[in-house]
């Protein structure tokens, strides 16, 4: 994997993409999930990147991805990916995000609907207004002082306990958490930031549809949120596939990567099969 930059108007974004393996195979484009990195998916790349060409990013103001301007929106974030992917050459995006990455996901699918060839959410949620109330949007806006003045190790401890079941999953998290310590106000504005840009997301009542087949992977024991119920809900309203993954939690891909890189590769091989006007 080969580290690179892009610039944009707020600021630089760093990425790591390898070698085009084939010209026929889509192209792996990992999104982690809010104050993640691009580690978030060191499992899913060491499989992936002998067979497919992958592609993941320190997201705008995250770890590498800085300094960076919080004045960008959820929509921003996907028109600077589809520009990545175009300098890149990338024509067949597969898009795997995880959490915020999924929202991401679901935004360029509604910015890019003839470019993207397939969509994997990994304990994320749907963008449309439908699924969220009034009050959960409220507080989607207001999480930044939260996590301003919330006691650094607490916040620390909660952050990786509880989106992981793991010890490998939870070291992971304080790995990537640590890049923030000393500076609890960048945190703060990562986290507060995207919430906010999420909530305004969901406000703009856009239809964010999937135009490509797609996939839900949730942890059963995803509790950051209501993670479970808005998957479920997804699944019942689209129809849209879904797979459980037992003793998962909201990282489900750090606590369980065997069986969450098992069904991206199955996912893969179904999407090259379909016929072409897929």
């Amino acid at each position: 994997m080969t580290e690179k930059t892009y610039a944009t108007p707020c600021g630089a974004i760093h990425y790591w993409i390898n070698e085009r393996k084939r010209n026929d195979q889509p192209t792996l484009i990992f999104l982690p999930g809010l104050t993640a990195d691009h580690r978030l998916f060191d499992k899913q790349i060491a499989y992936f990147e002998n067979t497919y060409q992958t592609f993941v990013w320190d997201a705008p103001g995250h770890a590498s991805s800085w300094p960076f301007s919080f004045t960008f929106s959820l929509l921003d974030k996907a028109r600077w990916l589809d520009e990545i992917l175009k300098a890149e050459e990338i024509e067949k995006p597969v898009i795997v995000g995880q959490s915020m990455g999924g929202y991401v996901g679901q935004a360029y699918a509604e910015l890019f609907p003839d470019r993207l060839k397939g969509f994997i959410s990994i304990d994320s949620a749907p963008l449309q207004r439908c699924y969220v109330t009034g009050i959960e949007l409220w507080l989607l806006k207001r999480m930044e002082p939260v996590y301003r003045h919330y006691p650094w190790k607490s916040l620390t401890k909660a952050g990786c306990n509880g989106v992981a079941t793991s010890e490998y999953g939870r070291q992971l998290m304080r790995n990537m958490i640590s890049v923030y310590e000393g500076d609890q106000k960048r945190y703060a504005q990562i986290a507060g930031h995207g919430f906010k840009i999420l909530a305004e997301a969901m406000e703009a009542d856009l239809p964010y549809k999937l135009p490509c087949p797609a996939l839900l992977i949730c942890g059963e024991k995803d509790h950051a949120g209501s993670c479970i119920r808005y998957t479920k809900a997804w699944h019942k309203k689209t129809g849209i596939p879904v797979a459980w993954i037992k003793d998962a939690g909201h990282n489900s891909n750090t606590d369980k990567p065997n069986e969450v890189n098992q069904l991206i590769e199955n996912f893969l091989k179904a999407l090259t099969n379909l016929p072409p006007n897929r």
